[in-house]
């Protein structure tokens, strides 16, 4: 049974989130086809045909798909999945990923299975609930599964090698344009630091900094210490310390980086439930009961403005 994957780009490269789910996949069973919509995205489907288990691209292109607005995707994916008989769909558990995949079942009037974390068989998955707190074994029996997948969950799908043939490419009809909404503008971050969901080392600040300019002083130095991406709680977002896209938790990012270093951050369920699976935790905060403490492979009960520098020093 054929399981597609549609393809997060940006018209340039694919994310990350799409090989982590080329992954996940492949543990279906049967042939995984890649869906690349876009416009002018030539690239993206050059890179896409030498991602490792893809047996097919399927470029489909068209100016209204440039922005990959969920609406006219969605309505895509469901001409595929009749005309292809594909078994299954899948999506990385990004923000993308969650607006897109609810609609696709929908459409094919399906239930669907999210933030899946492990995958024994077709229909067989399991799924984090209470923010991560718990592991449910779920089954489900729809003729088309639909699924979004936990990106830290799965390795990362490389490419081919060097001598080794790429996917074949075959060119799709665009389906119709709903023009249901439209993309105003999009604002993008610019830093030359890793990209805070695939970084190996996380350095985060919570509400115990104070204040966005606490937060630079403190933070950044020690990040450009450790080749490290920058992260926050979502207090500390809230508060206007950082942009929104700093945010981990479950409202956030979910990230498991190497290491993750914790600074003035209490440790709340929303939190934890976006940081706990990296490999190493280190929590900096002057309460001892703060819960991030549970969690922690390293604690050290200080004042973070003396032991942060203190730190970045001795590196």
């Amino acid at each position: 049974m054929k399981t597609l994957v549609i393809a997060e780009h940006d018209n340039t490269r694919l994310a990350g989130a799409t090989r982590h789910a080329v992954t996940a996949a492949a543990l279906l069973g049967g042939e995984v086809e890649l869906l690349v919509a876009g416009d002018n995205c030539g690239a993206v489907v050059d890179e896409a045909a030498r991602v490792a288990g893809v047996s097919r691209v399927i470029r489909v292109e068209a100016p209204f798909y440039r922005d990959l607005l969920a609406e006219n995707l969605a309505a895509l994916v469901l001409s595929l999945v009749q005309l292809k008989l594909y078994g299954n769909v899948l999506a990385g558990s990004s923000a993308w990923g969650k607006n897109l995949a609810p609609r696709i079942a929908a459409l094919l009037d399906v239930a669907q299975v999210s933030d899946v974390v492990k995958i024994s068989g077709r229909g067989c998955y399991q799924r984090p609930i209470y923010a991560g707190n718990v592991l449910v074994g779920v089954e489900s029996d729809e003729a088309v599964q639909v699924l979004t997948v936990r990106t830290t969950a799965f390795d990362s799908a490389g490419d081919v090698a060097v001598d080794g043939a790429p996917a074949p490419v075959e060119v799709a009809e665009a389906g119709p344009d709903l023009g249901l909404s439209t993309l105003l503008r999009r604002e993008i971050s610019r830093s030359e630091r890793p990209e805070l969901g695939a970084a190996k080392i996380v350095v985060s600040g919570g509400r115990g900094l104070g204040n966005g300019d606490n937060y630079q002083r403190v933070l950044t130095p020690l990040a450009d210490r450790l080749g490290a991406a920058l992260g926050a709680s979502r207090a500390a977002v809230d508060a206007g310390y950082v942009p929104n896209d700093y945010q981990v938790g479950q409202t956030g990012k979910i990230v498991a980086p190497g290491l993750y270093v914790a600074v003035g951050i209490s440790g709340a369920i929303q939190h934890l439930a976006g940081m706990k699976d990296s490999g190493v935790i280190v929590a900096i905060n002057k309460d001892p009961d703060a819960p991030i403490f549970q969690v922690a492979d390293y604690g050290l009960v200080a004042d973070l403005f003396e032991a942060v520098p203190a730190l970045t020093a001795t590196l």
